[in-house]
């Protein structure tokens, strides 16, 4: 995806979002949310919708999903007090592997303040190696596929 492309994505482009307060220590001297925080949001947005998709505990799977990449462009500044939306779209999933396009919007903006991309990659957990996508997790992905 290209930056134009990224920076073209919409609110409506996201069949599922969440909603994520800033915190008053995500702001950093610069007086915005440091960069860093966006990846907790996205990684906060993921879990949690995958918490409630699948209607179980994935801290307790036999396999847990690992970042393997992420990346994220910044287009706006978001800042404390704002609630942030998170969007977030299937782009890729594999037997092993997903991966997810995420975007933050700030309050009352159409066009996103920051996109991103994040892979999970599903090992067993005690010897780490790769393994599929648990039943719970995949369920959970089809419905966000088909939304």
């Amino acid at each position: 995806m290209t930056p134009d492309d990224a920076r073209a994505l919409r609110r409506s482009d996201f069949a599922v979002t969440r909603q994520l307060p800033t915190r008053w220590s995500d702001d950093d001297n610069y007086g915005h949310v440091n960069n860093t925080v966006h990846y907790l949001m996205f990684d906060t947005a993921v879990n949690g919708w995958l918490i409630e998709a699948s209607g179980v505990d994935i801290r307790h799977l036999p396999a847990i999903g690992l970042v393997v990449e992420t990346s994220c462009r910044y287009f706006a500044e978001l800042r404390f007090p704002e609630v942030v939306t998170a969007g977030l779209a299937l782009e890729r999933l594999g037997t092993s592997s997903v991966i997810y396009q995420l975007a933050l919007f700030g309050e009352g903006a159409d066009e996103p303040a920051a996109v991103g991309r994040f892979v999970h990659v599903y090992v067993d957990r005690d010897g780490r190696r790769p393994t599929p996508v648990p039943d719970e997790i995949r369920r959970a992905l089809e419905q966000l596929s088909s939304s």
